[in-house]
Parts: structure tokens; C-alpha cells; sequence
């Protein structure tokens, strides 16, 4: 017998499977999706079983170990990775690796084992038990049985170690060893489900029709309209008929309030996403494999999940970027659902109070089935929005809340009611510039200032990492000389905390979320009132609930406008919105006021007018006129050396390789420097194709990346948009 295994190296020249003889005393355990260890050159490396032969003519190396009890690798993971390898035109060792929890994939020296308990159980009755104890100690410890037919051994150690060992000895207790679960729930009482709206009846019953099929419907529904009440109901309906459901959000701080929800209406649910430990994920991935959950909720790479049969893949919040891979395989999670949604029969819901220009323009052309919710539950009012000139305000000396904004604040924290505030940028200070020689920190790797941390007196690149200590004296002319410019969340905090020094202030960021379960709690903490304030990035701007918040403040609200993105204005309008959304959800009316240097821009009085649909037209025009999606589909090319003469030369080669190889519809733009064009001490080119249809495209694009493949001073990172 013989194997042919995708060993786990990550290089793309050597992406094909090698053939390995099975021993005879390994033939049992071989099947097509397990892991083995395999000899590869000098090394023992780990690979995937695709293929089993009978025979082959190959002189082959035998395998060393079957690595699973069970594949790790399906048959539809296992067709899906050959999509997403064709998608993304990344190695297939990649793709399989990002399906996989950490503990599973197939690489060196990683080790996560099943977490085991010892329990105790009663050999005989709990009264015999009784009877046949010699003492006082002995009878405490069956005393434990009393309530429970299987106790922790720890617990009955407690109680008396030596008095345990005799009750094992005497065959009057066994001890049993089970697995468990690293991620544990909180426990949440039960709620009855709220009644529905006209509007979430309607909704709910045109998406129900479609349960057996696998149409694409976009749940457009205004913040606060209960999008996730229409969730909860669709996924009960596929739970009583034997399936499963597969839940995505954007951003890990949404899963807790969203897995909180679902806790008060369904018990077995599976989490998946960065957040958790290796373990932890080893655990619900298996948890799910064993077909113990029927509801897994997570963000971009739960896509992945082992359900076996899946009636429905919900993405909240779905017009966020957080859905889309940026490392390779640069795959985005939507493509990947469609995929498994054709193989299992189910509808996907694309849930947004502001989808992106994209899908509603599917649904605008019936490709989508559009199902609106436009106003919100109870006939809640949306909130009212207030535009500032922060022109006027800096005028006046008021650089960091408006004059308007801190009265209110100051209104709002005497009723007892919370404020959240939105500044989109981290850190300290952005800036950090001598005035006596105008020397500026800057990363030696990336072509950029560094951000100062202030809690850590750390300045640090937010795009490579690199840190460095902060000195008080300017480190060219040693003068103490140095400026602090921009403002980010840790100066805001100190701020609010000088002018509200009553106010309990919270900050949730990047920053302040490095601890294991500090989202969770932040939101668990604002959500009981401990605070006052909420400031945060955008991690703070989707999908949040809190009921006592009738403030939103928005600062720097057109910083994100100058980005060079042909989707600077979408995000923006995304950003605005749904920050805005968080305020009144509950009886209390709710008000934002956003500060801008830009007052007339025509972003912010959709925003200012709760008006999607405006700035939907308005920005199709403008894409249209431009050649961008949706009327183009995009694909981008970066040119990537840590030399600049050979990235530059290498960009001109490959736009000339396009515009032979292309048709002529297709519109090819640059080379030019990438918008980030120094990073990590890497020089990055960039050519983007703009083509609506070109039946040459991706043979050239994968002739291109093999060309390349071999070029150890260039590389090419292809991403399709």
C-alpha cells in the first residue's frame, strides 16, 4: 500500500503531494485526511494523507506515523482547500492549514493534547456505599455521591486523600478518566423570545422559504431594528429540522454579547475565534467534529467549522473588512461560504445597517434577495445627529471635545446615563517631534512615524511591531526639546479623567484587550454600569448593545476620508453610522454629535439623515464614473524585494508581462509605490487590474506567480478584491 501526502512546507515551488510506502503495521490506521510523519530529506515532517495507491512505481520512503485517530481533513475540507488554493492561487498546504485549529495542522513540534479529568463513581448503591464505609472520613466522602453520580477525585481529596485511596482499594469507588472542555460559558437563564414587529415577521418569514435552498438574502436593517432576534428564530426552525448553524462576526469584541443572546435561547454552541487559548480551540473544533453543537459562532476563519450539516451561515455586521484574509491564503470568508452553502443546501444572510456597495448592488439586481427592516424595534426613534466645525472649535481652544459634546456629557452623566466615545486611533501620541531640531521618531523599518504608548512610555509601529523606550531628551540634539502631536485613545483617556474626575472612564482597544478575557469583561463591566464612559476604537463602533448609552461622540470623524482607498468614503459612512447606531437602543432617545473638520461633506449628512440609500446612489455614480466595483472586479498586484532597483524593475517587467498576455478591455495602472511603501525594511510595488471580464486573467496571473516563484530577491503577492 501506498500513500500520496501534501507535506507541510510553506513554499509554494514544492506544492504537490510526495508518494510513501504504509508499513504493513500502519495499513490500518491509513485513511485519505489523516496527518502523518513522513522523512523528508533529512528532516521528519508532517503531511497530509490525499491519495491511497494500491501500487506505485516510485521508490518510495516509508511513512514513520499515522498522527490521528479520526481525519483531521474531511472530504468537503478537502475540496474546499482545492477551491481556495484556485481562489487565492496560494499553495494548498496554506489552505488547509488556515481550515485548521493550530493543534491539527500539519507542522513540527506541535503538540496540544486532549485535556483530561479523573472522576470518581460509585461502585454499588449510594446506601451500600454507606454501609460498607469504615469511618467518619470514608463516610464524608460517599456523602459526595449523594447528589451526583460522578464527582471530581479533587473534590473527594479535600474532603480526605488517604480515605479515597480506601475506598479504592476496596472496590467500593472507581475512578474513571474523561475529557474535558478548556472553554466553558458562563450559565444564562433561559428567556422566553420577544414578539415580533410587523416588519421582523415579514423578514423572518421570507428568509424561512428559502431554508431549503441556497440563496444569498441581505437583511438590511437600520441599528436597533433586531436583526438578531431574526437570527435566533431562523436558526431554531433549522435546528428542529436536524441541522446545524454557522454564525460569523466581524470582531472577537462582538462574541461575547452575541454568544450571550444565543446562550438564553440554545445550549449547545461551539466559539471559535483568536481569542482562545490553542487548547481551547483544539477543544470546541473537536466539540463540533463530534457533532456536539448545533449553533458555532465566530469570526473570519469559523467559515471553516467541521459542520456536517449545515442549514444556514449568518454573517453579522457583513459589510466589515474583518471578513476578508489579508495574509495568504487572501481569501474572504463570503467566497468560502458560498461554497459550502452550494455543498449543504443553505441560505447565507447577510445582516447590515450598511452593506457595502457591493452586495447591495447584487440585491438592487435580484442576484441577492433583498428583506429590509427600516425602522427600529418598538418604534424606537433613531438618534438624533448634531455636526460640529472643528474649525470653529479649535478657534476657541476646544481641540479635543467640542464645546457642545462636554456640555452634553456633562448632561447625560448627571442623569445617570453612559457615553461612549468613538476615536478610531490608538496610542498616545501619533507623533513625537523635537521643536529644537525638528527631529521626529520614525520606524528604521517602515515609512513611518512611530506612535507613542504612553502606558508602556513605549513608541511603537502599528504595521511592523518594532518598539522602542521613549527618552526625555531628544536623542540628535539631546535638548528637552520634544512635542507630543495627534491624539490618540490613552491621551483621550487621560483627558476625560482631568475633566469628568468623577466619571468612571474605560478604554477598550487593541491596547487594552491583550489579556485573555478582556473583552468579555470591559463589555460586561459597561454593559453593568460600573462605568460611566466608554472610549474606544472601532472595535467599539459595531454591533455593541448597551441599553443606558444616550450619547455617542464621534472625534476625528474624517480622519479615515484621506486614506488612498477607492473605499476611503464607504468606510467612513460605515464607521459613522454604525457608532451612531450604539445611542438610544433602548426607551431613552438617543443623541451623537460628531466632530469634523469637514461639516459639508456629503458623507456626513447621510450620516447626520440616517440615509443609506443616498449615499448608496451617490457613491455608485462615482464608482461607476471611476471604473471600480462593482462595475469592475479588481485585482492587485504587489511587487515586494528589500532591494528598491530590483522592485522597481521587476514592477515594469511584470506590466509588461500583462499588457501581452491580457485583453485589451482589461485596464492596467502603475507600477507606482504602494501606499505603504517602505514595510518591515521591504520595498512594495504595486500594478492593479481593473477588468470586467478576461478569460486570459488568471492563467496569466498564475504563469506570472510560477515565474516568480524561483526569484529569491522578488516576490509577487497577488490579491483579488
Amino acid at each position: 500500500m501506498y500513500v500520496e501526502v501534501l507535506v507541510e512546507i510553506q513554499n509554494k515551488h514544492v506544492d504537490r503531494t510526495f508518494t510513501y510506502r504504509v508499513p504493513e503495521n500502519l495499513q490500518n490506521e491509513i485513511q485519505i485526511g489523516k496527518r502523518v510523519l513522513v522523512p523528508f530529506g533529512s528532516q521528519m515532517l508532517e503531511g497530509y494523507i490525499l491519495n491511497v495507491l494500491e501500487t506505485s512505481e516510485v521508490d518510495a520512503k516509508d511513512i514513520f506515523e499515522v498522527l490521528d485517530e479520526e481525519p483531521v481533513l474531511n472530504e468537503e475540507m478537502l475540496e474546499l482547500g482545492k477551491c481556495l488554493k484556485n481562489l487565492t492561487l496560494s499553495s494548498l498546504s496554506s489552505c488547509y492549514g488556515a481550515m485548521l485549529p493550530k493543534a491539527l495542522k500539519a507542522k513540527k513540534k506541535v503538540q496540544i493534547k486532549k485535556k483530561m479529568e479523573s472522576y470518581l463513581k460509585l461502585c454499588m448503591s449510594f446506601e451500600s456505599a454507606r454501609e460498607e464505609a469504615q469511618n467518619d472520613s470514608q463516610k464524608k466522602v460517599i456523602d459526595l455521591f449523594q447528589e451526583d453520580h460522578l464527582i471530581f477525585k479533587k473534590k473527594a481529596n479535600q474532603v480526605s486523600a488517604s480515605a479515597v485511596k480506601t475506598l479504592l482499594k476496596n472496590h467500593i469507588l472507581e475512578e474513571i478518566e474523561e475529557e474535558v472542555y478548556r472553554y466553558t460559558m458562563k450559565e444564562v437563564a433561559k428567556k422566553e423570545k420577544k414578539v415580533f414587529t410587523k416588519e421582523q415577521e415579514s423578514a423572518y418569514k421570507k428568509i424561512k422559504e428559502g431554508l431549503e435552498t441556497s440563496k444569498v438574502y441581505l437583511l438590511h436593517g437600520v441599528t436597533g431594528s433586531g436583526k438578531t432576534e431574526i437570527y435566533l428564530e431562523l436558526i431554531e426552525d433549522v435546528i428542529r429540522s436536524g441541522k446545524q448553524a454557522l454564525v460569523l462576526v466581524p470582531e472577537i469584541s462582538l462574541t461575547p454579547q452575541l454568544v450571550h443572546r444565543f446562550s438564553e435561547r440554545f445550549t449547545r454552541i461551539a466559539v471559535l475565534h483568536s481569542g482562545l487559548s490553542d487548547g481551547e480551540r483544539y477543544d470546541e473544533w473537536r466539540k463540533i467534529l463530534k457533532g456536539e453543537a448545533d449553533i458555532v459562532i465566530g469570526a473570519r476563519s469559523a467559515i471553516f467549522a467541521p459542520l456536517s450539516n449545515i442549514g444556514i451561515i449568518i454573517f453579522d455586521e457583513e459589510h466589515s473588512d474583518s471578513y476578508k484574509q489579508e495574509n495568504n491564503p487572501k481569501y474572504h470568508a463570503l467566497d468560502i461560504a458560498k461554497i459550502r452553502s452550494g455543498t449543504h443546501h443553505s441560505p447565507i444572510v447577510l445582516g447590515s445597517a450598511t452593506p457595502t456597495l457591493d452586495t447591495m448592488a447584487r440585491a438592487m439586481k435580484h442576484v441577492y434577495e433583498y428583506v429590509p427592516l427600516l425602522t427600529r424595534a418598538n418604534g424606537k426613534l433613531m438618534p438624533t445627529v448634531t455636526i460640529i466645525d472643528m474649525e470653529e472649535e479649535t478657534k476657541a481652544r476646544h481641540t479635543i471635545l467640542s464645546r457642545e459634546l462636554e456640555c452634553k456629557m456633562i448632561e447625560k452623566l448627571n442623569k445617570n446615563e453612559q457615553v461612549l466615545l468613538l476615536l478610531n486611533r490608538r496610542g498616545h501620541s501619533t507623533t513625537i517631534t523635537c521643536s529644537n531640531c525638528g527631529f521626529t521618531y520614525r520606524c528604521p523599518n517602515c515609512d513611518i512615524a512611530l506612535t507613542y504608548h504612553k502606558s508602556s512610555n513605549q513608541l511603537r509601529c502599528h504595521y511592523c511591531g518594532y518598539t522602542k523606550f521613549k527618552s526625555d531628551v531628544c536623542p540628535e540634539c539631546k535638548e528637552e526639546g520634544l512635542s507630543y502631536y495627534g491624539l490618540g485613545t490613552e491621551k483621550l483617556e487621560d483627558y476625560l479623567e482631568e475633566v469628568f474626575p468623577r466619571a468612571r472612564v474605560i478604554r477598550m482597544d487593541r491596547d487594552s484587550t491583550t489579556k485573555k478575557g478582556a473583552y468579555e469583561q470591559i463589555i460586561e463591566d459597561f454593559g453593568a454600569h460600573k462605568y460611566d464612559i466608554l472610549l474606544g476604537t472601532q472595535m467599539i463602533s459595531k454591533g455593541l448593545d448597551f441599553e443606558h448609552v444616550t450619547l455617542v461622540g464621534i472625534l476625528n470623524a474624517d480622519q479615515s476620508l484621506n486614506i488612498p482607498d477607492y473605499r476611503s468614503n464607504e468606510k467612513t459612512f460605515d464607521l459613522l453610522c454604525q457608532a451612531s447606531g450604539r445611542s438610544g437602543r433602548s426607551e431613552t432617545p438617543g443623541e451623537v454629535i460628531i466632530q469634523t473638520f469637514y461639516p459639508d461633506h456629503y458623507i456626513l449628512k447621510c450620516v447626520q439623515n440616517h440615509n443609506y440609500l443616498d449615499f448608496y446612489k451617490y457613491e455608485m455614480n462615482i464608482r461607476k464614473t471611476l471604473k471600480y466595483p462593482p462595475f469592475y472586479y479588481l485585482v492587485t498586484i504587489l511587487i515586494k524585494s528589500k532591494n528598491y532597483e530590483s522592485a522597481s524593475r521587476e514592477s515594469r517587467k511584470v506590466k509588461d508581462y500583462l499588457t501581452k498576455h491580457l485583453e485589451k478591455t482589461s485596464i492596467i495602472l502603475g507600477p507606482a509605490t504602494a501606499s505603504q511603501f517602505l514595510l518591515n525594511k521591504i520595498y512594495h510595488f504595486e500594478i492593479t487590474i481593473k477588468y470586467k471580464f478576461d478569460e486570459h486573467l488568471k492563467e496569466t496571473l498564475k504563469e506570472l506567480d510560477e515565474i516568480y516563484l524561483t526569484n529569491k530577491e522578488v516576490s509577487l503577492d497577488i490579491d483579488f478584491h
